[in-house]
């Protein structure tokens, strides 16, 4: 277990504002309340308009049959206040961001959980929190076969500019960072420790490019070590942030079926890999595959298998983290996957490769053109451009698109699933397309 140098986060970009800290104060005095869980937590805040606010009537948490009459009396004096202020300062002398439940930028889809965070840290971009996320997840003790898989499917998805998210654990969580990092949706680890250290230690140089070039993310405070108890609590918000949760690599009792059991709770969809029968590593994918979970073959199957819950994001403005200006964001772009590159195998520890750049971790803007006669408004030039090709009713491929068009195949592909999403093309067998009028 190493404590590594936190990047650089000057903690007056969130000391300074004071209402900010008031509300981070109140939520971890609720956390650090014992009788008080997140479920609690939860009920509470939804009463409120803020950590504050609720609070500053702690008295009345009990005949409202918030909490019990002694937890309530315990919030009104004060008691755990210490303890929370103890507890932010350590976070700023370790450079941590915490976004408390009310904030902007906390995400949406953890507060639909029955046990949210109370508070969440942060390093790294926060904005990514908000996008369109998906959790991958496996064995640490995997195959070759489930190694190579998870970061093809992870470049698949981040070329898509779908963060690809995971928990740091060696095998096939490192493999799906390190994929997600290769492009422009990027990754984010979710971690059952404290940020400021880093488990396992093989894992530090993944670890620095997700805090140069992603974000990493644990609700519990500066210095909790790697307790087994931790995981599974970590593993909600790993499905809790995802849209879906694909299962890679797992074995019967795996602790991935527990993030895929909670993604079922969740609402959220889940996937799986099919893999060598003689293979004890993949019973519990076959298990998931069983009670119908989604058999996917490629990156562009979850993309399709999302096309509903994907639909929000498109051209959808960014949160503003905390300690960060307000700026007028980009417009966020879901894209179909690019051709993979060569698969990157693990790299050893230490060795540090630079994660490539793109705007907020997602696709950049498209730009804007004035559509043909008859075509929808509102479309960026190679959408109109695709449309216009396939006006004439025929079936075309791709490839040959992307030829006639002069546009590359990361702008094409991300043209023709915005399009998918709109209705206006259909996808056939064998990267072929048509207009949805044609179809």
């Amino acid at each position: 277990m190493t404590d590594p140098v936190v990047p650089s986060a000057p903690p007056e970009a969130w000391t300074a504002d004071a209402g900010f800290v008031a509300e981070c104060l109140a939520c971890l005095r609720l956390r650090h309340q014992a009788g008080v869980g997140p479920r609690t937590i939860k009920r509470i805040f939804d009463r409120y308009p803020s950590a504050v606010a609720a609070l500053a009537e702690a008295r009345s948490f009990g005949p409202q049959g918030l909490c019990d009459d002694a937890a309530a009396g315990s919030l009104a004096r004060g008691l755990t206040t210490p303890a929370a202020e103890a507890e932010l300062s350590a976070a700023a002398a370790k450079g941590l961001t915490p976004l408390p439940y009310f904030h902007a930028a906390y995400p949406s889809r953890l507060r639909e959980l029955p046990d949210p965070p109370a508070v969440l840290y942060v390093i790294g971009d926060a904005c990514l929190l908000a996008g369109p996320c998906v959790a991958m997840v496996g064995a640490r003790q995997c195959s070759r076969y489930g190694f190579g898989a998870a970061y093809d499917f992870a470049v698949g998805l981040s070329a898509a500019g779908i963060t690809v998210v995971s928990g740091l654990a060696y095998g096939i969580d490192r493999q799906a960072h390190l994929g997600g990092l290769a492009g422009p949706g990027r990754s984010v680890a979710v971690l059952g420790t404290g940020l400021d250290l880093v488990y396992p230690d093989a894992n530090l140089d993944v670890w620095r490019e997700l805090a140069a070039g992603g974000a990493i993310i644990s609700e519990f405070a500066p210095g909790t070590p790697p307790r087994a108890a931790n995981f599974p609590v970590r593993n909600r918000i790993i499905a809790g942030l995802s849209l879906g949760v694909m299962v890679v690599e797992a074995a019967d009792r795996s602790g991935s079926l527990i993030t895929a059991r909670l993604a079922l709770e969740q609402g959220r969809e889940v996937f799986a890999l099919p893999g060598p029968v003689n293979l004890p590593t993949f019973s519990g994918c076959h298990a998931l595959l069983s009670q119908g979970a989604r058999l996917v073959q490629s990156a562009g199957d979850i993309v399709s298998g999302l096309a509903r819950e994907l639909a929000p994001y498109v051209d959808a403005p960014r949160p503003v983290p905390p300690g960060r200006p307000a700026r007028t964001p980009a417009p966020a772009s879901v894209a179909a996957p690019a051709p993979r590159p060569a698969p990157r195998r693990a790299s050893p520890a230490g060795a540090k490769a630079a994660p490539q750049a793109g705007p907020a971790g997602l696709l950049a803007p498209r730009p804007a053109s004035r559509p043909a006669p008859g075509l929808p408004e509102g479309l960026g030039s190679v959408e109109a451009g695709v449309l216009t090709l396939l006006a004439d009713g025929a079936k075309h491929h791709i490839d040959a698109m992307g030829t006639v068009l002069s546009v590359a195949a990361k702008d094409l592909s991300s043209a023709l699933v915005l399009l998918e999403l709109k209705g206006l093309v259909r996808k056939w067998p064998g990267m072929y397309y048509t207009g949805e009028a044609q179809g």
